[in-house]
């Protein structure tokens, strides 16, 4: 399937399929941990209404993979200034990659995580960040095939737990 898949940069026109993807990926984290995965109410307005805003910075790529049938994949990620609190210099955060469950271990992920990656570099990132919910072992193994390694692992406590 990778071969009949075209990855480029997202236009306006692609923003709200891709918003449908992104909404399928809060609510697939919601449902893994809801205390630590909000849901919003119109979770693809509220992505699609970020996405525009996205298509115009100028430090950020949204990539897209796109089928005869339409978008089927994204990926989006930013530059940013170095951050005392994580301890890290200037980098990009790749804040989601998604591929439709029709269009998955096809090499459509792989395609357009590489396509993200450069696009990154050419905005200047020295390194790329990202993190994956945990458990989620194929995007695990997919990154790491690409270079990425574990430098830290998120915990999380509700204020009520003992």
């Amino acid at each position: 399937m990778a071969n009949d898949i075209d990855i480029r940069s997202a236009v306006p026109a692609d923003v709200q399929q891709i918003a449908k993807l992104a909404g399928a990926l809060v609510r697939d984290h919601h449902a893994a941990d809801p205390e630590r995965f909000f849901l919003p109410e119109q979770v693809e307005e509220g992505y699609a209404w970020w996405l525009a805003r996205e298509l115009s910075n100028q430090h950020a790529a949204l990539q897209v993979a796109e089928s005869a049938a339409g978008v089927v994949g994204y990926a989006y990620g930013a530059l940013r200034e170095r951050d005392w609190n994580m301890l890290i210099d200037t980098h990009a955060m790749l804040h989601d990659v998604v591929v439709a469950p029709e269009a998955r271990r096809a090499g459509v992920g792989r395609k357009l995580l590489l396509a993200t990656l450069t696009a990154l570099a050419k905005l200047g990132a020295p390194r790329v960040v990202l993190s994956t919910r945990h458990g989620n072992a194929s995007a695990e193994r997919l990154f790491a095939s690409l270079g990425f390694r574990p430098t830290m692992q998120e915990m999380m406590r509700a204020s009520g737990d003992a």
